[in-house]
């Protein structure tokens, strides 16, 4: 498994070299979104107030913003779980022209197909470091403040080698959630067997 240090805008050749399991670390513009700017675009056919060709990472973050002496300051950032917004996740990869998303978790497979047609990854924080990450983030602006409130507003981000993160889809819509789970299964099976426990056997359900 590789180790990327990539800088968007994000091309074709940039993202279809990432396999799942690599590590990445980004640099560049990026922009915020949760289900409320998802919603107001897609579902109530408003118009995105910015260009997402040269800004074509997303991020899935509500961030804790504030102002101090007239200028924006990031107080704690984490991406939030991608899976919420599994809804608009393959009309945002092609609308906005997406080559890479960033959140916790992972997409499910509409989006993940649309990836693999638009060339775009996944990819999921590989720790919890809200505060850690706030010296690589510079906030640049922000959108739709007033009509969708500070946490669920499209914020630019500029990032400087924000990481790390694992690529959980791919280009070829592989997804590392999926590999996971049925190594689990495997050894699972694999330990009930060698403890002698047979199919009939069921774990214990507290209500």
């Amino acid at each position: 498994m590789a180790e990327y240090h990539l800088k968007g805008p994000l091309t074709d050749e940039d993202v279809t070299k990432l396999k799942i399991g690599d590590t990445v670390y980004i640099s560049g513009e990026c922009f915020t979104c949760r289900s409320r700017l998802q919603k107001y675009i897609f579902d109530e056919n408003n118009v995105l107030p910015f260009d997402t060709e040269n800004r074509n990472i997303l991020i899935h973050n509500g961030p804790i913003v504030i102002k101090e002496n007239g200028k924006w300051k990031l107080v704690s950032f984490m991406p939030t779980s991608s899976i919420r917004f599994e809804k608009w996740g393959a009309k945002s990869v092609s609308e906005w022209n997406l080559k890479m998303i960033v959140g916790k978790t992972t997409m499910g497979e509409e989006t993940a197909k649309m990836m693999k047609d638009k060339k775009c990854v996944h990819v999921s924080p590989r720790s919890v470091s809200p505060n850690l990450w706030i010296d690589s983030i510079e906030v640049q602006d922000v959108f739709l403040y007033d009509e969708l409130g500070r946490i669920e507003a499209a914020w630019f981000f500029k990032l400087n080698d924000l990481g790390p993160f694992i690529v959980d889809i791919d280009c070829e819509g592989n997804n590392y959630f999926d590999h996971l789970d049925k190594d689990i299964e495997h050894k699972k099976n694999e330990a009930l067997n060698n403890l002698g426990i047979d199919d009939s056997f069921e774990f214990t359900k507290l209500y």
